[in-house]
């Protein structure tokens, strides 16, 4: 198999290392177990952010359990080399030292470091980040709306009133390297995105959809082209606040660009030398090294895009 062939196996925030251990979870006292062993590492999370060690900034500040972890929402994320890792999120009135206390710490999302951490970090952060979007947002029953209580380390939500579950929700989404006859590559800026930002095409997966038909429905949608020979290329989780991002290379069969005004502001065909061009000179920005975007426009280019010059604006 060529390399071309292969799906790409670098994504940032696909890497992880840590075995969930669902087992676990369905026994009784598990987040107790592992709140009591000293051995355990904690995960603390404020408002979507973690703490991470400074200068450097590519290591977690865990640390052992504190006593009122018990009562600052304590997620069970797995076990990796014999080590329970434990996420928790303080309420405003907790009063137990940051970990700040301890360490020199700066708060940083995953977005911010998700590509600089190591393959157990990494997965750790985007697997509590997924949950902490989860939780906050689905605290109540679809059904009856009564307040849920959280089971299974963290896993689920259980309604007391009708005794259903409710589990973590993943959003398919595809995004996608779209090159014209000319190789080409189509980029676009949204509308809610600042002047110069550019990044390829991307769009959820519609109910009954497959996920090549979301891919040519979107293109064909935003701008109006029409795709063929469709390729694989990888997957990686989104927890922003919940999509699982699958990413695709694709040929146009038609050049023609009609932004859709709903959604995209601009769109543009560029070649290797005038992306770089615009790189350098500032003009046009890429999303960052975490995002699969990134890594899709890198494998078109044919590796790292440059910076921008000093005088750059």
């Amino acid at each position: 198999m060529s390399r071309t062939d292969e799906t790409l196996l670098d994504l940032a925030l696909s890497r992880a290392t840590v075995d969930r251990s669902a087992h676990e979870r369905a026994r009784t006292g598990t987040i107790d177990a592992a709140l009591a062993d000293p051995g355990t590492r904690v995960l603390e999370l404020r408002e979507g952010t973690a703490p991470v060690l400074v200068p450097g900034r590519d290591r977690l500040a865990l640390r052992a359990p504190r006593d009122r972890d018990v009562d600052a929402s304590p997620w069970f994320l797995g076990r990796h080399e014999g080590v329970a890792y434990v996420a928790v999120r303080p309420g405003p009135g907790d009063g137990s030292p940051g970990v700040e206390a301890v360490e020199d710490v700066e708060w940083l999302s995953l977005r911010e470091v998700g590509a600089d951490l190591d393959d157990t970090e990494a997965g750790l952060l985007t697997t509590a980040t997924a949950l902490h979007g989860w939780h906050r947002g689905h605290q109540h029953c679809p059904r009856c709306g009564a307040l849920t209580e959280v089971v299974l380390g963290g896993w689920v939500r259980r309604c007391p009133a009708d005794g259903s579950e409710h589990y973590p929700r993943t959003d398919p989404a595809v995004i996608m390297a779209v090159v014209d006859p000319d190789h080409r590559l189509l980029l676009a800026t949204g509308n809610a995105w600042p002047d110069g930002r550019v990044s390829v095409l991307a769009g959820f997966v519609e109910a009954g959809e497959t996920m090549e038909a979301a891919v040519a429905r979107e293109v064909r949608e935003e701008v109006g082209v029409s795709v063929t020979d469709l390729a694989y290329r990888g997957n990686q989780p989104w927890p922003f606040p919940a999509s699982l991002m699958l990413g695709f290379r694709a040929r146009a069969t038609t050049t023609d660009l009609v932004p859709d005004p709903a959604e995209i502001r601009s769109a543009a065909w560029y070649t290797r030398t005038e992306l770089a061009e615009r790189m350098v000179d500032g003009s046009r920005t890429l999303p960052s090294r975490v995002s699969i975007a990134r890594l899709l426009i890198e494998e078109w280019f044919g590796g790292p895009l440059p910076t921008p010059r000093e005088d750059s604006p």
